[in-house]
């Protein structure tokens, strides 16, 4: 692997080694792409390029000197410490150097996908996201649909930014990580023009079954299903014979799709919501997709996928995400939920 550091790499270019460069998620997704995976194209603004404006005109001793200055119980001022930090790095200019290699970039995105204002999800990917220490992952932003070099460049100071959101701050201060070790990478990534999406687990995740392959999924972005706003088709698969066991077909009342500049949620025309969102030739590709990823990571997998309108079969089958199943046969609280109740017992006080 190469010493020199970069701004940009493309997910092509990336595996687990680049985990310090790209963060978790984005080392996850050139890793998918290394086995055989089909992952909508992108790239990952490095942590170098974070470092480089974090040091900038003294962006980290302020930052530091602000942290510094609350404590765990004060709420309020934790809350007054946080806005000014992300206030703090939104507003500062990102260096030319950098923000040509993220324009043009996107630009050769664009190109690559055959549109010229191709909307992009931009995706956090920090380097603490999961370690043996803490699991930071689902508590800093992304953002989705946005289009255009100079809208890339805001984003990713947002994501940049969520590293301070109130939650994260109480995260580190309540686990005692240092505020001034964290560093973040950004995704830039091609958005599913999605039919149908969902979720997958190579075992059943209740049962603990390691036979059953489970499939949800739900007209448009996956965002309904992952968020648990619906009641989605749900499959349920034998791993080795391919066997279709179970299929429950849900009324699919709302769903999210790709609007012009934003996510929109909408009602489903009446025809389709008791259509299944998914043909039996697309389950079997989820399912061999599934089956890769298992034996890669050598674990249970717990992936995201989303099926493009406007690609053929089988190549508008994408999985956007991929982590081992955690906690089968019982629900598992995320950081994000322990933050929540932690700050809400701190307002109680």
């Amino acid at each position: 692997m190469s010493s020199v550091k970069k701004h940009v790499i493309w997910f092509r270019d990336c595996s687990s080694q680049h985990y310090l460069q790209v963060g978790g998620k984005n080392a996850n997704l050139g890793e998918m792409l290394q086995i055989g995976l089909r992952v909508p194209p992108g790239f990952a603004i490095t942590t170098h390029a974070f470092d480089t404006v974090w040091e900038k005109e003294r962006v980290r001793s302020q930052i530091i000197r602000i942290l510094s200055e609350i404590t765990p119980e004060d709420v309020k001022a934790l809350e007054e410490a946080g806005r000014d930090v992300r206030s703090l790095i939104e507003s500062t200019p990102v260096p030319e150097t950098i923000a040509k290699q993220i324009r043009q970039s996107y630009k050769k995105l664009c190109k690559l996908c055959g549109v010229s204002d191709l909307p992009v999800a931009v995706r956090s990917s920090a380097t603490s996201e999961d370690t043996k220490m803490a699991s930071f992952a689902g508590l800093h932003d992304s953002y989705l649909c946005i289009r255009g070099g100079d809208e890339v460049i805001q984003h990713t100071l947002k994501c940049w930014a969520s590293l301070f959101t109130d939650r994260v701050i109480a995260y580190r201060n309540h686990i005692g990580w240092p505020h001034d070790k964290v560093t973040i990478s950004v995704g830039i990534q091609k958005m599913v023009n999605a039919k149908c999406a969902g979720v997958m687990f190579t075992i059943d995740p209740v049962a603990g079954d390691p036979d059953k392959i489970i499939i949800e999924g739900n007209w448009g972005l996956g965002e309904s299903v992952v968020k648990g706003e619906v009641s989605p088709d749900h499959f349920v698969v034998d791993k080795e014979s391919l066997e279709i066991l179970n299929k429950t077909i849900a009324p699919k009342i709302l769903c999210y799709q790709r609007g012009e500049n934003q996510v929109v949620r909408i009602e489903p025309p009446i025809e389709k919501q008791n259509q299944v969102c998914l043909s039996d030739e697309e389950l079997m590709e989820l399912v061999r997709l599934g089956k890769i990823a298992e034996a890669h990571y050598q674990s249970a997998q717990d992936l995201e996928w989303a099926i493009d309108v406007d690609l053929p079969f089988p190549e508008n089958i994408f999985l956007v995400q991929t982590r081992p199943v955690t906690g089968a046969g019982r629900p598992k609280r995320n950081d994000a939920d322990i933050i929540i109740d932690m700050m809400s017992s701190l307002f109680r006080r």
